[in-house]
């Protein structure tokens, strides 16, 4: 059913930014060495657990970005973009009000993705959006047992890099949730256009390093 992939795709945003979130409210707001990997380690296992649960449903995108970059290499319809996007943005949403319901509205704040230079946070976002989502497009396309942690780890990844200076979103339904339910939508326009940039830059190299699909 039709229905049964938004769902899919509202259910995994869901716990991505969730179990994203709780990460950050457990190390307390610090930005040391181990929080950093702890917030990380935090979104790529929400997104590996996920992507066990309901990839074979909707492909798990659970990334209005990586809905882009599979739209632009025709793997998926314009039509059933746009519900897998009011999907993941609204599963966004909900996520921010279950650690608002677990914690305040103030605290989810604290969840939001920031930068202190918004030049280097654009570089930023765009960069690493591009590698993950790049990596998601050929992990799918390729197959594999190997895809769900490759994809994973490449989240993992992005966040040890970029939490220091953009916060990492490379996401826009992980930041919209957040904002929402805060009511701070200082600086969200980064985080919504500057990941969809990213995925562009993705799909052009995906297309420049193309993979090829198992039999």
């Amino acid at each position: 059913m039709v229905i049964n992939k938004y769902l899919a795709e509202f259910m995994g945003t869901l716990i991505l930014v969730f179990g994203g979130s709780m990460g950050i409210l457990a190390v307390g707001g610090a930005t040391g060495a181990a929080e950093i990997i702890a917030i990380a380690l935090a979104f790529g296992l929400s997104l590996l657990a996920g992507i066990w649960a309901l990839g074979h449903v909707s492909g798990a995108h659970f990334n209005p970005a990586v809905t882009l970059g599979m739209l632009l290499d025709g793997r998926i319809s314009l039509s059933d973009s746009i519900g897998y996007w009011v999907s993941q943005f609204a599963g966004g949403a909900v996520a921010s009000l279950l650690v608002a319901g677990a914690s305040s509205t103030d605290i989810v704040a604290g969840t939001m993705t920031t930068f202190s230079d918004r030049g280097t946070a654009i570089l930023v976002e765009v960069a690493l959006t591009a590698i993950f989502v790049w990596v998601v497009m050929a992990a799918l396309r390729s197959g594999g047992t190997a895809a769900p942690a490759a994809i994973a780890l490449t989240l993992v990844g992005v966040h040890l890099a970029g939490i220091p200076f953009s916060g990492t979103s490379v996401n826009p339904a992980r930041s919209f949730g957040p904002a929402l339910v805060s009511g701070n939508f200082d600086d969200l326009w980064v985080y919504i256009v500057f990941p969809l940039v990213g995925a562009l830059v993705a799909f052009g190299l995906y297309r420049l390093f193309p993979v090829a699909e198992e039999a």
